[in-house]
């Protein structure tokens, strides 16, 4: 299946080819880097000539070229969420777009189940699906090996206005968090991860996603409450299919019963209504 986010008042993706994407967050234009890209752009060079701020990469040399009025960070509206960006070195902007339907139908399963899940947002980066469970009525704990990330991640706490639901903002690596909440024994009644293929912990730990994956899997089923809702996996620039992802899945479905889903994420064009793939998922509901 696809999981396709449609454009937003205050995003949209305008156009994509070429190996780039063209995108509107808020008032401002941005072109960057997009590798699925392998096609033309059917909008014109005018167009793209007109963006506000353009990544580019020459060599080693990295940077956004950016017009005098654009601010190092502003803010947008973007899944009943405020979130900060700011266009970094690595050409991201703080926000995925393409995980708004994830968050939706994780809202939704908090909601049904009549109670206040505990959350385990592994990977968890600048935070939307944490506020999204938080928003929901779920208590979240929050884990990521930036400090940055995290920092960020709690301004977007701040201007969304839930400064008052229970989040934990866990500075840690993925697994040694993990081997250590088996031994505390907490348990949590859904998790959702967004690995990278690879990274470092802020020890500078290693992960490298063909090496840890299944390691990873196995603990989280350890931390699973004997009551869980869900369990969402997300992948970008892993390679992977999501059958990957839909396989490690097999053992909840047995265990628990239920429903498996994958496929990919996708952003519309607003202006073709072509569709812009943007990374894979798994996900298992009660």
């Amino acid at each position: 299946m696809m999981l396709k986010t449609l454009p937003q008042p205050d995003y949209e993706l305008l156009d994509s080819g070429n190996g780039k994407k063209l995108e509107r967050y808020g008032k401002v234009m941005l072109s960057r880097p997009d590798p699925q890209a392998l096609w033309s752009p059917l909008l014109p060079l005018s167009q793209w000539s007109a963006a506000n701020a353009i990544f580019v990469r020459e060599g080693k040399n990295v940077q956004w070229k950016k017009d005098n009025d654009v601010p190092e960070s502003w803010n947008i509206n973007f899944g009943e969420l405020v979130f900060d960006i700011r266009p970094s070195s690595f050409k991201h902007t703080g926000l995925f777009p393409e995980h708004l339907m994830n968050w939706e139908w994780m809202k939704e399963k908090i909601k049904k189940s009549k109670r206040t899940p505990m959350v385990l947002n592994l990977f968890g980066y600048t935070g939307g699906a944490s506020l999204a469970c938080a928003q929901a009525g779920a208590e979240v704990t929050h884990v990521d090996g930036s400090k940055m990330a995290i920092t960020w991640a709690r301004k977007n706490q701040e201007l969304s206005g839930l400064n008052d639901k229970p989040i934990r903002w866990i500075l840690d690596d993925a697994i040694l968090f993990l081997k250590r909440e088996i031994k505390r024994g907490n348990r949590y009644d859904a998790i959702i991860m967004d690995p990278p293929a690879f990274g470092h912990g802020p020890k500078g730990e290693v992960w490298k996603i063909e090496e840890q994956f299944a390691d990873l899997m196995d603990l989280c089923f350890k931390v699973l409450s004997d009551n869980p809702i869900f369990f969402v996996i997300n992948g970008y620039a892993s390679g992977y299919s999501p059958l990957a992802y839909q396989n490690n899945l097999i053992h909840l479905q047995e265990t628990f019963g239920g429903i498996i889903e994958s496929g990919e994420l996708v952003i519309e064009e607003s202006k073709t209504n072509r569709l812009l793939p943007c990374g894979i998922f798994g996900r298992w509901s009660r």
